[in-house]
């Protein structure tokens, strides 16, 4: 039993080494100037992107990360993760576990509601796939929490009021219901059933997915992993579920799974109009791709036999895909192309000086630091929940202390430069962030926050009052959210 573990742990070691072989861009037919021209795009539409990869076949021929994120980080999928999901529920019917044309009441004998509908019962796996389940709206609301412990039993309690398999509506919930089914059938929740089927044989590791309070994988979310990881998922329903030789996903899963089900809406030139498979979108230029909110992307091209990985924090989704198919896609020719030193050196400097700047010190108040230096401000009731804030100003950084209720987040903000600290700010889980402090003006302390396993960045700007208060604004880049302003009084 030790030999058996050792070597199980042995190979899964060797496994998350896995890295894509790389490859110079001409030499798989994509003149870097479209590359340098993507970046380009990028920026011209103010897209906060985090991290990209392009692969051709079968070989990256481009990637890079705007400082301070980094290429190895795991970074918040979204809804990405649903097509993650989806895999699994191809794994779990290619063993016989399940039937996508099984009626999902079948799997909540303890949720359903007292009197179920003709309707809810006829819905199917195949339904909740194609996210087609009769619903008029997602049934999982922003604000979760509200639903209490037990999201299926609230999820089925809604109202069906289509025919299911015949009315398009995106769908969250579905995608959890698909989670808690894969859950009961296979004994073992969805990261640890991935586990060795997917993860493991393409070298995925330190994944992590957020569960509910009942302890299932969320599923339509939650999934968090590198930007090298989302290529390889994509590079592997790319080659028709092969990886290495062999065979990991089921026979014509992928064809099944990526081709269109249901119809999405009518605008030719809508990414989001053409067709949904399972829990996959068409695109156009016969791609498809996963995606998740504030752009993170997992798109497949299969004429071209490439494969983009992005992730970000931004609200123009369309903005990423649209440089994808003005710059990269008509570029991608069926030979090499001839290479260009000074092509080569401008996209080497353009890549290596990707990064979001700290905030810069416009001005400089020492006699405010020294008033404000180690005091405990209490913070009015807001929405971002923080109770109190303190400084302790120093040369070299400032340390911020910030109460909320899980407790005490201490945050080391450079002076000039980043400092990475991690805190639970954002939810209970505990997420790396790297900050910065300036004055941006004698009046205005500003505090930039940027969670780099996340889309979110937050500026807080601090402006201390004659009185001896505070005033306390927050800007949340990747929603755009400007949160009201807040009064802070010194802690007596």
């Amino acid at each position: 039993m030790a030999t058996l573990i050792h070597e199980r742990r042995k190979r899964t070691m060797e496994q998350a080494k896995i890295k894509l072989p790389r490859s110079a861009a001409e030499l798989q037919g994509i003149p870097l100037e479209a590359i340098t021209g993507f970046l380009d795009n990028l920026a011209a539409q103010s897209i906060e992107a985090h991290s990209f990869m392009i692969v051709r076949n079968g070989h990256v021929v481009a990637e890079g990360a705007w400082q301070p994120y980094r290429i190895e980080d795991r970074h918040m999928l979204f809804s990405l993760s649903k097509s993650f999901t989806s895999t699994a529920i191809g794994f779990a019917a290619s063993e016989g576990l399940l039937s996508l044309d099984d009626r999902a009441v079948r799997y909540f004998p303890e949720e359903l509601p007292d009197e179920t509908s003709p309707l809810l019962e006829e819905m199917r796996i195949r339904d909740l796939l194609t996210m087609s389940t009769g619903h008029e709206k997602d049934t999982v609301p922003l604000g979760n929490d509200q639903y209490g412990d037990n999201w299926a039993k609230e999820i089925l309690s809604q109202p069906v009021v289509h025919p299911p398999g015949t009315h398009f509506v995106y769908n969250s919930g579905a995608t959890y219901l698909l989670a808690v089914i894969l859950h009961r059938v296979t004994g073992v929740p969805l990261l640890e059933y991935l586990g060795p089927r997917l993860f493991e044989p393409l070298g995925i590791s330190d994944a992590t997915w957020e569960k509910c309070p009942r302890g299932f994988a969320v599923g339509g979310w939650g999934l968090s992993i590198a930007v090298e990881d989302i290529a390889k998922f994509g590079l592997l329903y790319l080659q028709n579920g092969i990886w290495d030789g062999k065979r990991l996903l089921p026979e014509g899963w992928v064809e099944e799974a990526t081709s269109k089900h249901i119809d999405n809406g009518s605008d030719a030139d809508n990414d989001w109009h053409q067709g949904y498979g399972y829990q996959f979108w068409r695109c156009r230029h016969g791609a498809y791709r996963g995606d998740g909110a504030f752009g993170q992307f997992c798109i497949v091209l299969p004429e071209q036999a490439a494969v983009i990985a992005v992730t970000s924090g931004t609200g123009n989704m369309g903005g990423i895909m649209q440089a994808i198919w003005d710059n990269l896609l008509p570029a991608m020719g069926p030979e090499p192309v001839v290479g260009n030193m000074r092509a080569t050196e401008s996209l080497t400097e353009r890549l290596r000086s990707l990064r979001y700047d700290p905030p810069a010190e416009e001005a400089a108040n020492p006699a405010a630091e020294q008033r404000m230096n180690g005091v405990v401000y209490r913070l009015e009731a807001n929405s971002a929940q923080l109770e109190s804030l303190a400084f302790s100003f120093g040369d070299d950084q400032v340390l911020v202390t910030m109460v909320n209720p899980r407790g005490e987040q201490r945050i080391a903000a450079g002076r000039g430069v980043w400092r990475e600290s991690v805190c639970s700010l954002l939810g209970d889980a505990e997420l790396k962030v790297v900050a910065s402090v300036a004055w941006s003006d004698p009046e205005t302390i500003k505090l930039t926050l940027r969670f780099v396993e996340a889309p979110f960045t937050f500026d807080v700007v601090v402006r201390p009052k004659e009185d001896g208060a505070i005033e306390v604004g927050m800007h949340e880049h990747a929603g755009n959210n400007d949160y009201p302003a807040i009064s802070g009084s010194p802690q007596t």
